[in-house]
């Protein structure tokens, strides 16, 4: 399992632009074959950076997806609306305590 964390800063202006674009894609981002898990967090004390938090089979799938013509044009969409540039962290879960 390969857990996907992506910091997104928005503009200001392009938060409502961004969410309306996450409503329209998500189902499609979380039913990609391998796709196992998607949220997005907000951060509670600067609004315009966004968390992608996801679950991958392994990281063959998520290559899959960011090759795919879906992943390529809803990035074409996202990156115009950013303040700074985007950070990603592929990791593996470790622990998980409920």
């Amino acid at each position: 399992m390969l857990v996907r964390i992506v910091k997104l800063t928005f503009k200001e202006e392009y938060i409502p632009t961004f969410e309306a674009l996450f409503k329209e894609t998500k189902s499609n981002i979380r039913n990609f074959n391998g796709c196992e898990f998607l949220e997005l967090y907000q951060d509670k004390n600067n609004p315009t950076i966004f968390f992608t938090y996801s679950y991958w089979l392994d990281e063959s799938y998520l290559n899959t997806y960011r090759n795919s013509d879906f992943f390529k044009n809803v990035w074409q969409k996202t990156k115009v609306l950013f303040q700074d540039k985007p950070q990603a962290w592929s990791v593996h879960k470790k622990e998980t305590l409920k």
